[in-house]
């Protein structure tokens, strides 16, 4: 540092000696001259200072503007090293109760006993507490009454899936058909209850007759009867099916009874003809009917659509010979399959609402649906509860969920059953389920919810709390590390983008990139060191990286000596700098 000389003051000259006279009275002191030779001093004194400033102000204001970077520093460089390396993604996520259960009050009441306090430590199905619920007594019932009726509709429902199908009762004839089948097409709708036609069992026939009471203790059912027909001239065994002690009175005034008659048709007899028959006494004499009768059909039934629906099938033409079992029409299940759908709808919500009944009642005499801990309850002895009130909350935090996010970067390189470090390895969460249902789009990434499982058993965990991941997304072994800060970024002479690193070389290789270095201003030095330096740039091929180091996959050798970065130990005065 140049020497700096402060001016110096000069004296002030002294003044010339007086010549002798004669004595003289004492004048006063003349002070204004000598103040005035003061002050001329002073000024002088600090005319000096302030040129000496002046002076060293101007000389340190020129070394700033003409300044050059002439900072004492080195070069901190580190050899190439071998290690291992590993790529991980960290974040955070909530911590919740892996399981908890609130019980909530579905009626008013009246609690009688209360067994547990908040804090206390509960196991399933332990006793809570009791309340006394008339309504919620009246809730159950009703739901039960409504379930039970649905039900039983939809039997009848059910059943009439087989009533779709209409067959024949019996073997017969179709005597007549409704007139209104004869112009149905398939796909055409019948409804419920219409007549279909009149079907009569004219395989056997039958005839009523009248006898007299004299033969009452002679004619017996299953007695063997010969019937003739006259119009035929025909005679048919037949039986006696059926007596009625009736009081039929002839003109005569004779009382008679009634007797049923039975016989097979031979396929030549029909309904409405004159017939008489002959029954024989024990004695073997002929006993005969006070009158001749007409014949019947034995069975005659008339035929209606039970459940509606589409036509798909009739089989229906008058006086067509039928066999019992026979299909006459079959109908389509369309109506039915909505009503009975309509009624299954309707059975599920009277069950879900006697199931809300039941575990509303089962909430007045309740335990403990889980084991946890109790971390509220509102219940006292006596007190009055109301509808919707929640009781009882139990928390189970010996097995935490935390819900973390990893977006579709990173998604591929965790599974159900990987291991992540929670809290830098305070704890560790077991990956339970990746919902790829609830992916979240934002600035054109994908997210999605990852749940992991953390025991905590000593409780140290709680609800809501936030909690630091990390997990590995690749990993090298024994590969060549650089510091993170050694790897730079230059183009090429084609405007490339490449990695650089600057390697120590006792003579310039002949393999140096041609690179677009960036240039610096006069008497500013650039951050990466010259080739005078001993330094040269090579083109790397870089792998995965940490916060510290890169992998070198190609480009630098082991152990060669890589440029980091300067260290400025002293500046241009001196004086040490950090």
């Amino acid at each position: 540092m140049p020497d700096v000389t402060t001016p110096t003051v000069p004296e002030t000259p002294a003044a010339p000696a007086a010549p002798e006279a004669p004595p003289a009275p004492p004048s006063p002191p003349k002070k204004k001259p000598q103040k005035n030779g003061r002050k001329k001093v002073k000024n002088i004194i600090i005319a000096g200072v302030a040129i000496g400033v002046l002076a060293v102000g101007g000389y340190f204001l020129q070394k700033f503007l003409n300044s050059t970077d002439n900072s004492q520093s080195e070069i901190y460089a580190m050899p190439a090293q071998m290690g291992s390396i590993q790529s991980k993604v960290s974040g955070s996520g909530s911590a919740k109760s892996k399981e908890s259960a609130a019980i909530t009050l579905s009626s008013s009441g009246t609690v009688e006993e209360v067994f547990v306090n908040s804090g206390d430590i509960v196991t399933e199905g332990q006793p809570l507490y009791t309340i006394f619920s008339q309504a919620a007594q009246d809730k159950v019932t009703e739901a039960q009454k409504q379930v039970d009726k649905l039900n039983s509709e939809m039997q009848k429902l059910s059943e009439s899936v087989g009533k779709l199908s209409v067959q024949a009762p019996f073997s017969g004839k179709l005597i007549s058909v409704d007139e209104s089948w004869k112009n149905l097409a398939q796909g055409d709708k019948v409804a419920s209850g219409s007549a279909i036609g009149t079907l009569a069992n004219d395989k056997r026939l039958k005839l009523s007759l009248y006898f007299s009471y004299a033969y009452e203790d002679q004619i017996s059912v299953g007695q063997t009867v010969s019937v003739s027909i006259p119009a035929v001239m025909g005679i048919y065994d037949g039986r006696v099916d059926e007596i009625h002690k009736v009081s039929y009175i002839s003109p005569e005034g004779a009382v008679h009874f009634q007797v049923i008659i039975s016989f097979s048709n031979p396929g030549t007899l029909t309904a409405g003809m004159a017939a008489s028959a002959v029954l024989t006494a024990r004695d073997g004499s002929d006993i005969y009917p006070y009158q001749n009768g007409e014949t019947e059909y034995y069975e005659v039934r008339d035929l209606t659509v039970e459940v509606g629906g589409p036509l798909i099938y009739k089989n229906l033409y008058q006086y067509a010979n039928i066999s019992a079992g026979e299909t006459l029409v079959t109908l389509g299940t369309e109506d039915l399959d909505d009503q009975i759908q309509a009624k299954q709808n309707e059975i599920d919500t009277a069950m879900e609402n006697l199931k809300t009944a039941t575990e509303g009642l089962e909430n007045f005499n309740a335990v403990a649906p889980i084991s946890g801990t109790i971390t509220s309850c509102t219940l006292t002895p006596g007190a009055e509860v109301k509808e919707n009130d929640t009781v009882i909350i139990i928390a189970n935090n010996t097995t935490m969920l935390v819900t973390i996010t990893v977006d579709d970067r990173n998604i591929g390189f965790i599974k159900p059953g990987d291991m992540v470090e929670l809290n830098g390895g305070q704890y560790v969460g077991t990956v339970t389920s990746i919902d790829t249902n609830k992916a979240e789009q934002s600035s054109g990434m994908t997210s999605y919810p990852v749940t992991l499982t953390v025991e905590n058993m000593d409780g140290s965990l709680y609800d809501g709390m936030w909690m630091d991941y990390s997990f590995v997304t690749s990993q090298s072994e024994d590969c060549i590390l650089v510091p993170t800060g050694a790897v730079r970024y230059f183009s090429d002479m084609e405007g490339n983008r490449k990695s650089v690193v600057f390697v120590q070389r006792d003579s310039r290789p002949d393999d140096v990139p041609e690179l677009e270095l960036p240039t610096t201003e006069p008497g500013q030095k650039a951050d990466f060191p010259s080739e005078e330096e001993g330094y040269y740039p090579v083109i790397v091929e870089t792998g995965i990286s940490d916060t510290q180091n890169v992998e070198i996959v190609s480009g630098v050798e082991l152990d060669d000596m890589v440029f980091v970065n300067y260290v400025i130990t002293t500046d241009s005065y001196g004086y040490g700098v950090w």
